[in-house]
């Protein structure tokens, strides 16, 4: 693909995390950060739901049959791996993949979270969304850890 266009239409954000904890808890863990996701200080965080199957929906429930799809579980081999695709949290014509891979280690649990975005993203918003999205995935795997680790 040519250089300017991938960078023109893609997004990375690639974290890793080490938590001393077992694989099956940091991915319950995970699990349960994804389905209450905290909000910026002062806004209420969001409340999902996530069908832990292939196929299954991430998305937020308003009642009364109205909410928004977030995604759609690509894969999940609990303790070690978890793919969603879908928009996300993005109200552009994008698509974006969502993959953590969990792996035990002496201490407890490596945690590599990567998380795609490909579309037309306004210029005008794209610094700060990635800016915004790694922030914010940064600040669920620290309330993950420690959580976990206290």
């Amino acid at each position: 693909m040519n250089e300017a266009v991938k960078d023109e239409l893609l997004m990375n954000i690639d974290q890793t995390v080490e938590i001393k904890a077992a694989p099956e808890k940091v991915f319950e863990g995970l699990i349960t950060h994804l389905c209450y996701m905290e909000g910026e200080p002062g806004k209420p965080g969001l409340k999902l739901k996530l069908e832990r199957k292939p196929g299954g929906r991430w998305y937020r429930d308003l009642g009364n049959d109205s909410g928004h799809l977030w995604g759609f579980v690509q894969s999940i081999k609990p303790p070690t791996l978890l793919e969603i695709f879908g928009p996300m949290m993005i109200s552009n014509p994008v698509a974006t993949h969502l993959i953590v891979r969990l792996a035990p280690t002496p201490t407890g649990t490596k945690l590599v979270f990567k998380n795609e975005v490909f579309g037309p993203v306004p210029e005008e918003y794209k610094d700060e969304m990635k800016e915004g999205m790694g922030k914010g995935w940064r600040q669920m795997l620290d309330a993950l850890k420690r959580e976990l680790e206290s």
